[in-house]
């Protein structure tokens, strides 16, 4: 072995990026270098004798060259285009007897081609049949308007003002498990069981604050107009007088009520911003609600209403103190428009 050889393999060793394989590799002509013989070499580095033979006759032949992978010979896999396009067809226009959607095996079945011809086309053609995402398309006469307004509204807020993002849970469950849960451990995950008992629910409703995202939150018994003013009333208080109050909230019935409508034109620093019908991903106060239902509710177990709104009122609390951030919304409003043509067009199509 060449002293530029011998460098160069123990460069192999020493680099973090080399795969284990080659390093194997490497180890086997270094000890062959010094005389180690087959068996041993084998023993000490976990491997069949074939194997240190194979990579020791490598590099007698070729060099550091026959430590690599070799091409492999043999013709490579191939596919018709007309192959192609049927599987294409077959994704896009038909439906499979044996199921709502293709899977990989199905497909391969239907077009009389390998599992590994339908991954290529499909990766080729970004075509996941596994996938599926929820939609709909508001109908809203004033969609256009509303979407202006709202995002107008995170993206440049008002000064001397606050923007808050408004909305309500409802019907949140207090429910205990008929057993105990079994924690988690080493070697076996948190488990409880598939049955409960419910104790009653509560509603919270909950205003977050786009230049902070810290969150006002009011949990009820009901949920009615009455309750509606009431938190209201309670924003208004925690809110400094001399800022005006931008709300966006949805277009349920509890936010129309003529006791509101009444409530509000005394008050004319409250200003309402109503988001589309059918688009409650306009409003940022959605995903507070889901980081609320998966870190909390999900796996809670309530013996109560009183302890519901206990664990309500804390997580408020915590998220405030520690994980609270502004909101920040990136997408224009001409370019959320221009979305939802092209889908109305597809639809056309």
């Amino acid at each position: 072995m060449t002293a530029t050889d011998h460098e160069e393999l123990t460069r192999w060793l020493r680099a973090g990026t080399t795969r284990q394989s080659l390093a194997t590799r490497a180890r086997v002509v270094l000890l062959s270098s010094e005389g180690m013989n087959g068996y041993a070499i084998a023993l000490k580095l976990g491997i069949s004798r074939p194997t240190v033979y194979k990579w020791r006759s490598g590099y007698q032949k070729l060099g550091l060259a026959g430590l690599q992978d070799q091409r492999r010979t043999g013709r490579p896999r191939t596919m018709r285009q007309a192959k192609a396009k049927e599987i294409l067809r077959l994704t896009t226009d038909r439906i499979p007897h044996e199921a709502t959607h293709w899977s990989i095996r199905l497909m391969a079945a239907y077009a009389g081609v390998s599992t590994w011809q339908v991954r290529q086309v499909w990766k080729a053609t970004d075509l996941r049949p596994h996938r599926l995402k929820t939609f709909k398309i508001s109908n809203d006469p004033q969609f256009a308007d509303k979407v202006i307004d709202v995002v107008g509204l995170y993206m440049n807020p008002p000064t001397n003002a606050m923007v808050l993002s408004v909305d309500e849970k409802t019907q949140i469950q207090a429910l205990n498990r008929t057993q105990p849960m079994l924690p988690l451990r080493p070697g076996q995950i948190e488990r409880r069981t598939h049955d409960y008992t419910r104790h009653g629910t509560a509603s919270l409703y909950a205003a977050m604050d786009i230049s902070t995202g810290q969150v006002i939150g009011r949990v009820t018994q009901r949920h009615r107009a009455k309750e509606f003013i009431d938190f209201l009333r309670q924003v208004e208080r925690e809110v400094p007088e001399h800022l005006d109050l931008h709300l966006i909230l949805d277009n349920s019935s509890t936010h129309k009520t003529k006791e509101v409508e009444q409530f509000l034109a005394k008050r004319p620093r409250i200003v309402l911003h109503f988001t589309p019908t059918s688009a409650s991903w306009l409003n940022a106060v959605e995903s507070w609600f889901g980081q609320l239902t998966r870190r909390s509710l999900q796996r809670g177990v309530f013996t109560s209403v009183a302890a519901l709104r206990d664990e309500l009122h804390r997580y408020i609390q915590s998220h405030n103190e520690r994980s609270a951030k502004p909101f920040v919304w990136t997408k224009s409003a001409q370019s959320i428009l221009d979305s939802v043509e092209r889908v109305k067009d597809s639809r056309r199509q």
